[in-house]
């Protein structure tokens, strides 16, 4: 058995780090390594990212959140670029952001802290440096709002004397209202298997138990697509798969998401590109409804591979 004081002063001496380090100094397995770390994790004694290095998080301790900075270049492209710019201003404006932002800067936990403004009764959504103190924040907070400096801004619970940290609920992109668009094919995509387009249906009825489902299983027979794995994030309205499609050079593994929704816009879209960059899959995206012009413009810029079919 590993003595958890040994694993913690290895953790304390060279965190952040994953078990497999604990598990060479130790000469132990790493799973074993992992279990200790993990106890100490659920004890408050050590730390655990957000971020994976080889599919296992990093653990730390309490001082040592400026070295996760060391492995930064292990977030994806998007992230990445997300992660530079909030370096970089220190804070943003959810509201004044790309929908390709808003949805990194809510994947990089370790380094975005969401803050909850609530400025003459209108709640915005901002992203702190998390290495950023307090007055900073504050006084950058401020600056956006144009709030002079006797004003102060509403804060509760995580940063004392600014604003309510937003933990478990993220809010969605605002939906785009413009007209309709089809899919596009990026750079490199030629062996993308060849799919039939069902009719789109312009309104989106209220269907009936599992009907969703079953259309989108029903395209999937059409097109000889195998279901790998599915889950139903919401009855009816969304549901994830990782689908397996036929193409001239074999089976190509694809992360698929299948959205029944009247108008699919750019931040739809790149919530799908993320989730599958992040499986290191190309995307397939099937909707009930229209791509939205600005988020057929967004998917021959930002999100190329993407597919998206109409079921």
């Amino acid at each position: 058995m590993l003595n958890r004081d040994d694993v913690l002063k290895i953790v304390e001496r060279d965190g952040p780090l994953i078990p497999v380090q604990i598990g060479s100094e130790l000469k132990t397995s790493i799973i074993m390594a992992a279990a200790v770390l993990s106890e100490l994790a659920s004890e408050n004694m050590v730390k655990i990212s957000n971020l994976k290095i080889g599919g296992s998080p990093l653990y730390y301790v309490k001082g040592q959140e400026e070295k996760l900075q060391g492995y930064s270049n292990k977030l994806h492209e998007k992230e990445k670029k997300s992660y530079d710019l909030l370096k970089e201003k220190k804070v943003l404006r959810d509201s004044m952001l790309e929908p390709i932002d808003r949805v990194a800067l809510r994947q990089i936990k370790d380094f975005a802290v969401p803050l909850n403004v609530n400025y003459k009764g209108v709640i915005e959504t901002f992203w702190k440096w998390y290495l950023l103190s307090n007055q900073d924040v504050e006084e950058l907070i401020r600056k956006e709002l144009n709030v002079k400096k006797e004003k102060k801004v509403k804060e509760t619970k995580e940063n004392r004397n600014v604003v309510k940290e937003v933990e478990k609920k993220e809010i969605k992109p605002d939906d785009a209202r413009t007209t309709s668009g089809t899919n596009s094919v990026g750079k490199k995509e030629a062996v993308h298997p060849v799919m039939k387009e069902r009719s789109v249906k312009k309104k989106v009825s209220k269907l009936k138990s599992d009907e969703f489902l079953k259309n989108v299983l029903e395209f999937f027979k059409e097109n000889d697509i195998k279901v790998v794995n599915q889950n139903v994030i919401r009855k009816n309205n969304d549901i994830e798969f990782l689908v397996e499609l036929s193409s001239s050079v074999g089976n190509l593994a694809y992360f698929c998401k299948a959205k029944n929704k009247k108008k699919i816009n750019e931040g739809d879209l790149s919530t799908v590109y993320i989730q599958a960059q992040s499986k290191k899959l190309p995307a397939l995206f099937l909707t009930t409804g229209d791509v939205t012009k600005k988020a057929k413009m967004m998917l021959n810029k930002e999100f190329k591979g993407m597919q998206i079919k109409g079921i």
